[in-house]
Formats: C-alpha cells, structure tokens, sequence
C-alpha cells in the first residue's frame, strides 16, 4: 500500500510487484488495469489486478513489472469515480462529459504514483516502460503523451475507454488516443480479432486517426485461440512475442528469455 496525495486527499493505493532474483536495478514495466466490464458490478472494484502470463513473460526477460490500482480498484483507498452514469448503478456513462472527465482522474492517479514507483533501489529508471489493458491501453497512450521524456516503450494491449456499445466511443476515446501524439518515440499498439469490446474496425480507425495526427507506434492485431474473446490476448503470449520481442529490442531494451 503506497500513500499518494492526489486531488487534496491522501490515499493508498494497492501496488502488486513482480521481479527477477536479485537486487537490481532492473529495467521495470508500470503496468495499468482496466475496467470492470460496464461498471455495474461492483464486487468486481475491489479485486486486485494480476495478470500472471504477461507479467512472467517480462519477468523471464530480466524486467520487473509493477501493477498499481488506481483508486477504489483491487484494494486501493479512495473512490472509484472514472467516468460513472449519475445513477451510478447503471455503470460507466457514455456521455462525454461525465466519461473524459473520469479517465482524467485516473491519469492523475497514474502521475501521483508513477514517481514513487520509479524510486524504489530495484527499479532502472533509464529502462521504464509504461503499458496497459483495455482502459490502461488507452491511459497508456495518453500518460505518455503527458511525459514524452519519461518511458521508453509504450504498450498499448487493446486499449480504449468506452467500448462501441456506446454510440460516442469515437467522441471520447479519440480525444484520448490523440493525446498520446506528443510523445516523440514508437508506440506498440496491440489488437485481437472478435473483441467483444473492440472491433478491428474501429481499432484500425482509431490508429490510422492517432498516426494522421502525428502519433507515431505500430499496431498489430492477433487472431485469439477458437472461442476466445480478443479482449483478452494478453493471457496467451504466444501470439505476441515475436511481435513484442521486436518491438522492445528496437528500443534498445531486453527482449529476450535470459
């Protein structure tokens, strides 16, 4: 539980850590969640984010992966308020003015806890990575546009902040994705087919608007094991890896199995 300030309150936030044997440093990934589906359940808010595969998978290569919740989630202090209808039982609202307003409370999050992340002995801050899941994908993006001189890899793993069940995901998500034009290096933007939240479509539409903009990265979409939604790619590595390992060795950083 790592104590922040953020919007006048002091909280804890729940920070799960993975890394090699040793003492380090290591360079080290900052990993985001996501959502909870359309934010109606709320025993899902407290469940803390792990995901085993993809944190292995850096693990094997030499990196330490940090997992923080941001508030209200997986054990976190404060209020989870990102983006909620009025009537907060109907979930996460598709209106772009209660919507945006919500993933710019979990940006600020992310700058609250993101320097004393890096400051722990262990963490090689020359080799910061910063990437996330769903929500976190598109946070990713968008935190590192807001630091274009701090991360040195940026992974988008099927990142959006409203699915296209709602008819204004193109009014909130793409202001978000631009944001992510200011930072000056390659993203590696991560898609799978039959995503239940995301299509190909409206991925490829969002990464073609994000490159005419200025944004620079690549996006690369998989096709998920029969009966598996897209959405969730991040659990089998095999179908990234080589795409991954490509990406991370250009940037100058471990890709390999050590």
């Amino acid at each position: 539980m790592v104590p922040v300030t953020v919007d006048g309150e002091t909280v804890k936030l729940a920070v799960i850590t993975h890394k090699p044997a040793g003492n380090g440093p290591f360079p080290t990934l900052v990993f985001h969640h996501g959502s909870t589906g359309r934010g109606t359940d709320t025993s899902l808010f407290a469940r803390p984010y792990d995901p085993k595969q993809l944190s292995d998978w850096f693990v094997a290569r030499g990196w330490a992966v940090i997992l923080p919740s941001r508030r209200g989630r997986g054990g976190s202090e404060g209020r989870y308020d990102e983006g909620f209808a009025i009537d907060r039982s109907q979930g996460y609202s598709c209106e772009p003015t209660l919507s945006l307003p919500g993933a710019d409370r979990a940006l600020r999050d992310i700058d609250a806890i993101t320097p004393l992340l890096l400051a722990q002995p262990f963490v090689d801050r020359s080799r910061f990575a910063v990437g996330g899941q769903s929500r976190g994908g598109i946070l990713t993006v968008a935190w590192a546009g807001r630091h274009p001189g701090e991360p040195k890899a940026a992974i988008n793993f099927v990142g959006g902040w409203m699915s296209t069940s709602c008819p204004s995901a193109t009014a909130i998500n793409g202001p978000l994705f631009a944001r992510g034009t200011a930072y000056p290096l390659p993203m590696q933007w991560l898609y799978g087919e039959n995503d239940s939240y995301y299509p190909v479509s409206a991925t490829r539409a969002s990464f073609q608007a994000f490159q005419a903009a200025g944004g620079k990265g690549s996006y690369d979409i998989f096709t998920p094991p029969a009966g598996m939604n897209g959405h969730f790619i991040n659990t089998v590595p095999s179908l990234w890896t080589a795409t991954l390992e490509a990406y991370l060795a250009a940037r100058g950083l471990p890709a390999k199995p050590l």
